[in-house]
């Protein structure tokens, strides 16, 4: 209660009120400072297990941010740990079609003869069906060496301008030529054209795949970054995840946006810095940065007993650490109703 009056105390337009509680409060709101997104993410995961240990059912736990990319190496963290969730406000990460292709085509590199991943990376093209994915995949398994089969093939008229790079693409992620995570920026790079082609919203779909690239640059190869992902090979063309059943308990994951009306009993608000939050495209007036701090306040607002905010101290852009700020919404918040821990 001390947090959200002093930080919501400082918006231009509010309606007047005094914030009460008559519950006594176990611990203060703890603001949790990390090195990078990749210990963010161990860091939650642990934290949400403990919390579990102690007798709080993932269900009443959530963990929210600003927009819907921000949690894809959480994602990752959870699913390596076998902690299921359930997702509110966007596809989860894995399951986004976008971030299929191109983990589909980083495995049909790995291993041609992979059909699965092979006869979606093909139908990316424009031109080519089923019935021509499954030709070149039977020359692919008939030759010897698979990658002078799939440069000779005789694409649809559709595609043939397409084909070269194509070919050379695969052919250079194939032999490591760019070495890694270079390959996977080669891959985004051939898929961004179709990746606008297919879908209206390309620009919010190329934000996870640069979400994508830093997370890729925190494993060493290419082999340990698929492995680890532990992804089955890709098959759908949406990302659409299943309703959970009633008596199954799962962590939440949820934007601020969807998290309005909710509460939990242990709430995190992730990636709270400048740029997530307030968001970077939310800072050009007066008016949207009051609108991203009334978020903020819906954030921090969202726990009924346990409340954390953690912010990186660093972020990994294109093989390159870039030092980031706490949000100036932790800067305002009082700080004799928080408590602050490094991990």
């Amino acid at each position: 209660v001390g947090i959200a009056a002093g930080q919501i105390g400082l918006a231009d337009e509010r309606f007047t009120k005094t914030l009460w509680s008559d519950r006594v409060s176990a611990e203060r709101p703890r603001l949790v400072s990390v090195r990078d997104e990749a210990d963010q993410a161990r860091y939650v995961a642990g934290k949400v297990l403990e919390s579990r240990e102690t007798g709080v059912a993932l269900k009443a736990q959530a963990v929210l941010f600003r927009a819907s990319h921000h949690s894809a190496p959480l994602e990752i963290e959870l699913a390596r740990r076998n902690i299921p969730f359930v997702k509110y406000g966007g596809l989860k990460f894995l399951e986004a079609a976008h971030i299929k292709d191109v983990l589909a085509f980083l495995r049909w590199a790995e291993n041609p003869r992979d059909r699965v991943s092979g006869c979606r990376v093909i139908q990316l093209l424009p031109g080519p069906g089923p019935a021509t994915a499954e030709r070149l995949l039977d020359r692919v398994m008939a030759a010897s060496d698979p990658l002078p089969a799939i440069a000779a093939f005789a694409p649809p008229a559709a595609c043939a301008a397409h084909w070269p790079a194509f070919a050379e693409a695969i052919g250079l992620v194939h032999g490591q030529a760019a070495g890694w995570p270079a390959e996977l920026d080669l891959v985004c790079r051939w898929y961004a054209p179709h990746l606008e082609r297919i879908h209206d919203d390309a620009v919010l779909r190329q934000a996870d795949l640069v979400q994508l690239a830093q997370i890729a640059s925190t494993y060493p190869t290419r082999q340990r970054f698929l492995t680890e992902l532990t992804l089955d090979p890709p098959e759908a063309t949406s990302g659409e995840a299943g309703t959970p059943l009633i008596d199954e308990d799962y962590l939440i994951l949820s934007t601020i946006h969807s998290a309005k009306g909710q509460e939990w009993t242990w709430v995190l608000v992730l990636n709270a810095v400048d740029g997530c939050i307030p968001s970077d495209l939310g800072t050009g007036s007066a008016a949207e940065l009051e609108e991203e701090r009334r978020l903020c306040y819906v954030g921090i607002t969202r726990a009924k007993r346990i409340s954390k905010i953690s912010f990186t101290q660093n972020r990994r852009v294109h093989a390159l650490w870039q030092s980031q700020l706490p949000s100036r919404f932790v800067d305002e918040l009082p700080e004799a109703n928080v408590d602050l821990r490094e991990s």
